[in-house]
């Protein structure tokens, strides 16, 4: 059913854009960074197709002058949700809506992660995220590139009963046409506690890197440091790590992508929309806890930027009420947690890209890689919320917002 509305949604929109753009573009940038902590001034980058073909001060004519912003590579947000979001009601609508009105929302929160910047993001742990993902991919809806999860590995339940039984359903995330694999290898992050045991994660991470899938591991304390033992790919959240933990993750190459604030100041801020709605709690006192939290979720950032070799990606956990606002987690990496602006930048850029093995394709801007270019109106090293103001957006070499005229 959400594939068909999706799809009758794509013939509505598709009118809308603009035809794909397959000729020569030249775009000016006075500031231009490259996505890997280089910056270059008064140039031009060419486009043909999807593509970026050259980095030519010399190249012309113009079609987009953007001297005046920031140019530099769309955003990767390696942690979202793209699907949930606030129902008629107002409240908290969760993760399993599979209605006309869910499907026009989610494609309202891909629309609005794109103009802010985000031209990939990484959806992890719901099915439904996958007709979405296709209408993208097919042009039919302005999104962001989506990598999904699909359907989640948790420590209940006869996916996990036994490793062999773990390594079973990856093979049919696999088969599915998962990106990833999602597991939860602990408890909320008020308590946290393992939910799998060290074998079940050993068989699921060797059973993903077998069929070629990363895995993404939803962990805080014990299981931080299980998921780094396993060698599963990436751990999410991490709060409650050791620094011994943390140089244990840089050791093996574990790569960490921990949050800001931006889900935690969200939940403080909508709590009324989300109070009492499936795994939120129930009262004023359950979401007091959220406010120390927050601080804790800081200081793990804080930790976590001054160990040597750890590569620390950019993920919000963005949910109903984070869609379009993710660049908000820039603002807080840099101002509460203490990284530096280009740091954060690259976080979601080139760092983010290999993580996801898409270097060669996202992430930077050099001949060769996928035209995903934006513009922002300031200078983010000396003002880091000029990242909230996106005044041009492309996507593999269309246009998809342009307020730079």
């Amino acid at each position: 059913m959400l594939k068909v509305m999706l799809f009758t949604m794509a013939l509505v929109a598709a009118s809308a854009f603009l035809p794909a753009q397959s000729k020569r573009i030249v775009i000016a940038a006075g500031t231009l960074f490259d996505g890997k902590g280089g910056v270059l001034h008064n140039t031009r980058i060419v486009v043909e197709g999807s593509k970026i073909v050259a980095i030519d001060p010399q190249a012309g004519p113009v079609d987009y002058d953007l001297h005046t912003l920031t140019v530099m590579p769309g955003w990767i947000d390696e942690h979202v949700h793209i699907t949930w979001s606030f129902g008629a009601d107002g409240k908290n609508a969760g993760m399993t809506r599979a209605t006309q009105e869910a499907a026009y929302d989610s494609a309202a929160n891909a629309y609005a992660t794109l103009m802010a910047g985000f031209t990939t993001v990484q959806s992890v742990g719901n099915p439904l995220d996958v007709p979405l993902r296709e209408a993208i991919a097919r042009g039919a809806l302005p999104g962001p590139r989506i990598l999904t999860a699909m359907e989640p590995i948790s420590g209940q339940g006869e996916k996990t009963g036994t490793p062999e039984e773990s390594r079973a359903h990856v093979r049919r995330q696999k088969e599915a046409g998962a990106d990833l694999i999602k597991i939860y290898a602990s408890g909320g992050m008020s308590q946290g506690t393992a939910t799998l045991s060290q074998a079940q994660l050993d068989a699921i991470c060797d059973e993903a890197r077998k069929v070629g899938l990363r895995t993404l591991v939803h962990a805080y304390r014990d299981a931080v440091r299980m998921a780094t033992v396993a060698g599963c790919t990436q751990v999410e959240h991490g709060l409650g790590a050791s620094d011994e933990d943390l140089k244990l993750m840089a050791e093996k190459g574990t790569i960490l992508d921990p949050q800001g604030g931006l889900l935690l100041d969200t939940y403080i801020r909508e709590k009324a929309r989300y109070m009492g709605t499936p795994y939120y709690p129930k009262d004023d006192a359950g979401f007091a806890v959220f406010v120390p939290l927050l601080e804790k979720h800081r200081d793990l950032l804080r930790r976590a930027s001054k160990i040597a070799g750890l590569k620390i990606v950019f993920g919000t956990d963005a949910a109903a009420g984070v869609h379009g606002n993710n660049a908000e987690e820039f603002v807080m990496r840099v101002r509460d947690c203490g990284v530096a602006p280009m740091d954060a930048l690259v976080s979601a850029q080139s760092r983010s890209a290999e993580a996801m093995g898409l270097g060669d394709q996202i992430g930077s801007i050099a001949p060769g890689m996928q035209a995903d270019i934006i513009a922002i109106d300031g200078d983010p090293l000396r003002d880091i919320t000029a990242v909230k103001r996106a005044a041009f957006v492309m996507k593999g070499g269309r246009v998809y917002k342009n307020v730079a005229r």
